[in-house]
């Protein structure tokens, strides 16, 4: 456990990031540590990205903890460089953020003043190359093994880099590939000797009906009527975009200010109002409207291309029969999510790892795996051991007692040997012989003997029946 980020009263501690919790503690017992969340951060950091919007077209998100933002020609906008920086400073200080500003012609250098510059508020001017050679050498944002390596050669700032030959700093550093460990690309990202694009976040606008309604609803019957015209409003949304809806959620907003949300995943993209409408209305039996529900949002967050279809004008209007992903939605909602499911095969020689589920609509791999010999449909859930007697231990099985009747066997096929999954089990796991048995009934097993006779990897073999032939 280590430290990802600590406050004021934290640093005046003696405590650092990348420490020990352990360690940070022996400084400080009185510490107080929260789980960090890595993804919460960076959706959080996708929402600052859009709302630094108004300071540049683009935004982008820089991992951990920061932004950069390209306000190239849009300055003037909020009055000059100086005015754009003290409204950044002051709208960021309302929303109780802490955060050093700085800008540069690169991003590079941006980055660098802005972790590493003396001023938590820097605007590059003419004084910008003295104050970058100034800078350490993690201003550059490499790896942390080259930075140990540059500080053991003696190159402490980026000034010191820039004093030796380019042909040195390559031959050190050729054999790094990542960008992070290339003192030289970073140097010229930093110069703007390179270019270093940025990838913006961009706003998703998600398909959306909503109803403010003038007067709070109460009764079931009212909501189900205003459900149906979010759904209308919505497939026809839909409709102009040519896609469908994977999964829908319902928001309603009541007087209180409480929010009541249901959501719905369906098997295939639908754009069908009156099946959207008949899946909501099992959701909605357990609304509390409280005093009143005054307004209603039905919003598409996940959806796909579903092209535009035109049906026969000879062809009959009224369909018989429903159609599979209806029925499978529809089970879906009655049963719960993830209670409708397939099978498909797996790419595994263990029959009982032979198979995965997953969704019941989506496209299963193209995979046909090969067989020595013809395996059963059916298998058991487990395998059953069984008593078989043989002329020799490591001859074909004469007879077997399954579940207290006793088999006599007349036709034997295999053996077909399976090796244990060695990146799974231990290194004692043993062999199996599996047999393709017939009895004097008529009646087909899969069985198959565990271990072989002096393997020493255990005492005698197991027998067990695994699977059943139609």
């Amino acid at each position: 456990m280590r430290i990802e980020a600590v406050n004021d009263a934290a640093l005046a501690a003696g405590v650092r990031v990348g420490a020990r919790l352990a360690d940070a503690r022996g400084i400080c017992p009185q510490l107080r540590n929260v789980p960090a969340d890595p993804t919460g951060d960076h959706a959080f950091l996708e929402r600052m990205a859009l709302w630094g919007q108004r300071w540049g077209p683009v935004c982008a998100v820089d991992p951990p903890d920061g932004l950069l933002v390209d306000i190239t020609g849009a300055a003037h906008l909020a009055g000059g460089e100086d005015a754009l920086l003290q409204e950044a400073q002051g709208l960021l200080a309302r929303q109780g953020l802490a955060a050093r500003l700085a800008i540069a012609p690169t991003a590079g250098a941006a980055w660098a003043l802005a972790h590493y510059g003396s001023s938590p508020v820097t605007r590059g001017g003419e004084a910008i190359a003295a104050e970058l050679e100034r800078l350490p050498v993690a201003a550059l944002r490499l790896d942390g093994e080259v930075l140990l390596v540059l500080r053991r050669l003696g190159l402490k700032r980026i000034g010191d880099l820039r004093k030796i030959g380019r042909d040195a700093l390559q031959r050190r550093f050729r054999n790094r590939q990542a960008i992070s460990a290339s003192p030289l690309l970073r140097l010229d990202q930093l110069l703007g000797h390179a270019s270093e694009p940025l990838l913006p976040v961009v706003a998703v606008e998600w398909p959306m009906a909503e109803r403010r309604l003038v007067e709070p609803i109460l009764h079931r019957a009212l909501l189900d009527r205003v459900v149906v015209d979010c759904a209308g409003d919505i497939a026809r949304e839909l409709e102009a975009r040519r896609q469908g809806a994977r999964r829908l959620e319902l928001a309603l907003w009541r007087v209180d200010g409480d929010v009541i949300l249901r959501s719905l995943e369906m098997a295939a993209a639908t754009r069908d109002p009156g099946h959207i409408v008949r899946l909501f209305a099992s959701r909605l039996d357990d609304v509390d409207a409280g005093f009143g529900i005054e307004l209603v949002r039905l919003q598409a967050v996940w959806v796909q291309d579903l092209p535009l279809d035109q049906d026969d004008f000879e062809a009959d209007t009224v369909r018989q029969g429903t159609s599979l992903p209806v029925c499978i939605d529809r089970l879906t909602v009655r049963l719960g999510k993830g209670a409708v499911s397939r099978p498909i095969p797996y790419a595994s020689h263990m029959p009982e790892r032979g198979q995965h589920w997953i969704a019941p609509l989506v496209a299963a791999p193209d995979l046909t795996p090969e067989r020595v010999m013809a395996r059963p449909l059916k298998l058991l859930d487990r395998a059953e051991p069984i008593a078989v007697t043989y002329a020799t231990p490591d001859g074909f099985p004469k007879q077997f007692r399954w579940r207290g009747n006793l088999h006599e066997v007349a036709r034997v096929e295999g053996p077909e040997r399976v090796a244990p999954e060695w990146w799974r089990e231990a290194a004692g796991a043993r062999l199996r012989d599996y047999y393709r048995i017939e009895d004097n009934a008529g009646r087909r097993y899969w069985i198959y003997r565990h271990g072989i006779v002096g393997d020493g990897r255990g005492g005698a073999p197991q027998w067990f029946l695994q699977g059943l032939f139609a």
